[in-house]
């Protein structure tokens, strides 16, 4: 599998990132840079690429997700 085949990864995981980069693009990031940024975030919530069923994997950590908004900025 070449570096970069996002095969591996499940609908959901593929959906999430999608998002994830929307949400870079929409506060002005490039769009290579949201869609690598996106990726990372997926990878660090769910361990990386997944099959899915039962008994394959650890549970999802969504800390990533719950910093988002209070990371930098102004209070």
């Amino acid at each position: 599998m070449p570096r970069g085949d996002k095969s591996a990864y499940t609908g959901k995981q593929k959906r999430q990132a999608e998002h994830i980069a929307e949400g870079y693009e929409k506060r002005g990031v490039s769009k290579k840079e949201a869609k690598s940024r996106a990726w990372a975030t997926v990878n660090k919530e769910t361990g990386g690429g997944k099959k899915s069923g039962s008994g394959r994997g650890k549970k999802a950590s969504h800390a990533s997700s719950r910093k988002g908004g209070h990371k930098g900025g102004s209070r």
